[in-house]
């Protein structure tokens, strides 16, 4: 009796233990499953987003270029050495991904995207706090160009009236100066006409200063 008791004891103990083991895997795999779905809404950055692309890219390449297609175009060949043709194809594949991964490499420094990627993913770190809705083009070109340009054609009306004052400032101080001169004519017509005799205009010419002899 005491030895079924002691069985049954040790059974239901091993099974809160199994219980206990099976809800701490499942509580495991849910945190697990949750850090992957954290990690995976995280933004990669572009540049290794790129780089996954490319990879995809030339694994598709490679997988397209199949021995079997290979052999296919070099059929009297494949036949008679099939095994020439394998290590034809194994070279071939082999220059392939060296000459396509040459070739991004290349993008990427002569147009410096690792720099211009990073900057686009500052940017967009720092547009994350902002609320407001980001620009789009509204899909009407002449609209898009016009609102960048009123800024810029504001400035320039500013400056134009700006130039225009001063222009007609120069222009009144231009225009005093003048009639100040014909002013000075008249009155020196005037004084020749009333000067009764020869005497008298020499005495007259006497008397003006030398800006107003002729």
């Amino acid at each position: 009796m005491e030895e079924t008791e002691k069985k049954t004891e040790s059974h239901s103990i091993e099974n809160n233990v199994d219980k206990v083991g099976i809800h701490e895997n499942v509580s495991s795999e849910a945190s697990s499953r949750r850090n992957d779905g954290v990690k995976s809404s995280q933004p990669k950055p572009r540049l290794k987003l790129f780089q996954k692309v490319m990879e995809k890219s030339l694994q598709w390449l490679v997988d397209n270029a199949g021995f079997d297609r290979f052999s296919h175009y070099l059929q009297p060949l494949s036949k008679q050495n099939p095994q020439l043709t394998e290590a034809m194809h194994k070279q071939f594949i082999s220059q392939l991904q060296t000459l396509v991964q040459n070739e991004i490499g290349s993008v990427i420094e002569e147009g410096d995207l690792k720099a211009k990627l990073e900057e686009l993913d500052k940017l967009e770190g720092l547009a994350k706090g902002i609320s407001e809705p980001a620009w789009r083009p509204s899909g009407v070109p002449e609209q898009d160009v016009c609102s960048d340009l009123v800024s810029y054609y504001k400035k320039q009306e500013e400056y134009m009236r700006l130039q225009l004052k001063k222009l007609q400032k120069e222009n009144a101080a231009l225009a005093q100066k003048v009639q100040g001169g014909r002013e000075s004519i008249t009155d020196t017509e005037q004084r020749i006409a009333s000067a009764s005799s020869l005497q008298d205009l020499e005495a007259f010419v006497l008397t003006l200063s030398p800006s107003e002899s002729f």
